[in-house]
């Protein structure tokens, strides 16, 4: 069995929420989203550890969530994270024993389906890295710093990138190592990857695996639990 390790960064303050507690801790329903996003991933097999990066002020929080979570064969973890979404998971992922794949996912993605989290696992394992995600609905242009439209990509090439971004370990921790070193920073973990040569597939996902950003998204995401529940 393909064991697996779950990174999930959950220190950002959030301003855009207009809220004073994290996204990861606000309220759904009967739980927070933090709790609604680790237990898509409980039934997925090989599952043996699960690390948290929170603020400090949260780490509490974050442990009494998964102490009361976790099952005895699944590791759980929780640590402060950096000033970045990057450092947050570099942290984390020296924490991380051995495992095959570790598994990187927005805490405020709690909708993600299993199916999806398995199938990107098994692409990772195929090839190195994978990472979910949707075609671009929308027509996308690249401007200058004038705000001047100077390209419109063709959207057959165009996706979307959500998480779970899956890795083998030993991949994921170069990659992490050479943006050190180069201090380079990206803007999703595949970015990171990428620069070795490395091959990064990207695996079909849907909608509903959005992101809880504005207040909007929060409205959403109370719908759907109330719908499902």
């Amino acid at each position: 069995m393909t064991t697996k390790a779950l990174i999930i960064p959950a220190a950002g303050v959030g301003s855009r929420m207009q809220k004073n507690t994290p996204k990861p801790f606000l309220q759904l329903e009967n739980c927070t989203i933090l709790e609604q996003t680790i237990r898509c991933f409980l039934p997925l097999d090989g599952l043996q550890q699960i690390f948290v990066a929170t603020s400090e002020s949260f780490l509490e929080k974050a442990e009494s969530i998964l102490g009361k979570m976790l099952p005895p064969q699944i590791n759980g973890r929780c640590l402060v994270g950096g000033k970045t979404r990057q450092e947050s998971i570099y942290n984390a992922l020296q924490k991380v024993s051995e495992t095959d794949l570790v598994i990187v996912h927005d805490a405020v993605r709690p909708f993600v389906k299993l199916q999806h989290i398995q199938k990107c696992c098994d692409t990772a394992e195929e090839y190195g890295g994978a990472v979910l995600g949707v075609p671009a609905k929308d027509t996308i242009k690249r401007i200058d710093d004038q705000q001047q439209i100077k390209e419109t990509p063709s959207r057959k090439f165009l996706w979307q990138t959500q998480t779970p971004q899956i890795f083998q370990k030993a991949l994921l921790v170069q990659a992490y190592n050479q943006a050190i070193q180069d201090d380079f920073v990206g803007t999703d973990d595949a970015s990171l990857v990428e620069r070795l040569g490395a091959t990064v597939k990207m695996v079909k996902g849907d909608r509903s695996n959005f992101k809880i950003t504005y207040p909007l998204d929060l409205q959403l995401a109370k719908l759907l639990i109330k719908k499902d529940g």
